[in-house]
């Protein structure tokens, strides 16, 4: 899709913090972070819907595997998420610390590197 933010990000027109990314799947930092580590997981392929992916047992494995990072590398044993998709017509999974989490949600950097550590 020509216009969709989230393809963009995954052809790098768009600069983004990637924290994971396989053939399938991108995950990276929210730019309008609700806690520390707030992270998105998009399929590579446009599809409008989460529901809409067929290797969906594949795409939440990433969001298992982000979500325990972010227990590892905030300190924060409640990790949310979240699947609604009105925001961005792309299919999208938020996962994130619980606001209590401990860190600077801007230091984008810093968080990469972070959950990053944690996944290795």
């Amino acid at each position: 899709m020509p216009n969709c933010i989230f393809c963009k990000i995954i052809k790098s027109e768009i600069p983004s913090f990637v924290v994971y990314e396989d053939d399938n799947f991108l995950a990276f930092l929210s730019n309008q972070p609700l806690s520390v580590g707030h992270t998105l997981i998009i399929p590579k392929n446009h599809y409008r819907w989460v529901w809409d992916v067929p290797n969906c047992g594949a795409y939440f494995e990433v969001a298992k595997k982000i979500a325990r990072a972010q227990r590892k590398a905030f300190g924060q044993e409640m990790i949310l998420s979240k699947i609604v998709g009105e925001d961005v017509p792309h299919a999208h999974i938020w996962i994130y610390p619980d606001k209590a989490a401990k860190g600077d949600r801007g230091d984008f950097e810093g968080n990469k590197k972070k959950i990053i550590a944690a996944m290795e």
